[in-house]
């Protein structure tokens, strides 16, 4: 039974807020970075049920499955493998349910002997110069994993992979210095605090007013440094 025959107060009330938050004036966001950063959110903070609806209605208004795909890959290196492997069920049941083949087109760039190199060349571009060294102390998988493995795959740009970083961060909660740190991050690849506060807000529906505070917060601080 659908929660408009159980819940009908709640889906009414539900239905005009976020109807309310995506029309803000100030606020609205192109649909596909929207439902990007959407998704992303509803991932990192393990909303597998609230990410099935949303799937669907996200690939109907333009979000390229590939986008879909490399976010939940991404999602590995910021909530777990046990976390993302849900989303990944999920988003193939619903690639499979619209007639997407699977598996979908490649996007990888590096191989296992040039990841440590290409991963340290995407730290460099978003952080800075500092990064050419950082992996020497104790932070290889940082550079060889998350940024050679994941983030030099094409299907999103380097902004684009810094937004759904943000989005999972600022989700799951207690990674307020990370939070800071990629908001910087975001800002180096031009989305600027504006943009990461219109994110915030389109995300407000789905990750609740404490977590949107707090990103709100790491958003000011990071401008400040």
């Amino acid at each position: 039974m659908s929660l408009q025959n159980t819940d009908p107060e709640y889906t009414q009330r539900l239905g005009v807020f976020l109807e309310e938050v995506r029309n803000e004036p100030g606020s609205m966001l192109e649909p596909t970075t929207r439902w990007l950063a959407i998704l992303a959110t509803l991932t990192g903070n393990g909303s597998v049920d609230a990410y099935k609806e949303a799937l669907p209605q996200a690939l109907q208004e333009g979000l390229d499955p590939v986008a879909v795909k490399e976010m939940v890959y991404q999602a590995t290196d910021y909530l777990g493998y046990g976390r993302a492997l849900p989303f990944l069920h999920a988003t193939n049941d619903a690639l499979t349910a619209a007639g997407i083949a699977l598996p979908l087109p490649g996007q990888a760039t590096t191989t296992m002997n040039d990841r440590l190199e290409k991963g340290i060349a995407a730290q460099v571009k978003i952080f800075g110069e500092h990064m050419n060294e950082a992996w020497k102390a104790g932070n290889r998988y940082l550079a060889a994993n998350c940024f050679g493995d994941y983030y030099t795959r094409t299907g999103l740009d380097l902004a684009q992979r810094e937004m759904i970083t943000f989005c999972f961060l600022s989700a799951q909660g207690g990674c307020e210095p990370q939070l800071i740190a990629h908001a910087k991050g975001n800002m180096n690849m031009g989305n600027d605090a504006a943009f990461l506060t219109k994110v915030v807000l389109q995300c407000l529906p789905y990750i609740g007013y404490p977590r949107s505070l707090n990103a709100m917060g790491c958003i000011a601080k990071a401008a400040k440094q």
